[in-house]
């Protein structure tokens, strides 16, 4: 895990994403952190997603909209966002997580929700997260 930060909500990042990518399967190293406003954070995943063959796959988070997958494009520009998790909880639990990456790689198209939910402003993490 890195080093503690001076800003205690990306520790409670990395706690968090270290819970969820240890639930994946994947390691730290497949992430990524942007501390900017809203604190967001990029889960690289392997295999591909049923419908959307020769893309990676990631999973976005954000402070303001939660979790989502995406899927990368050929040309490296942004990635194209699929499915928000959605729920109760900015930060849901890491198993919470699993199984709606679980849903998606079945081809599941009615897990999670295709807009964006909105947990509330910036800056409120980790006080919206469900354990």
């Amino acid at each position: 895990m890195p080093a503690r930060h001076l800003h205690p909500a990306l520790d409670a990042v990395w706690e968090y994403l270290a819970d969820v990518t240890r639930e994946l399967g994947v390691g730290l190293e497949s992430c990524t952190v942007d501390q900017d406003r809203p604190i967001s954070a990029y889960v690289a995943l392997d295999g591909r997603l049923p419908g959307y063959p020769g893309r990676d796959v990631a999973l976005l988070w954000d402070e303001t909209h939660g979790w989502a997958a995406a899927i990368e494009t050929h040309s490296g520009e942004d990635l194209i966002v699929i499915r928000y998790l959605g729920g109760e909880a900015v930060a849901p639990s890491a198993s919470q997580v699993a199984r709606f990456v679980a849903a998606l790689r079945e081809g599941d198209d009615h897990c999670g929700q295709r807009t964006p939910p909105c947990f509330g402003p910036p800056g409120c993490f980790p006080r919206r997260s469900a354990k």
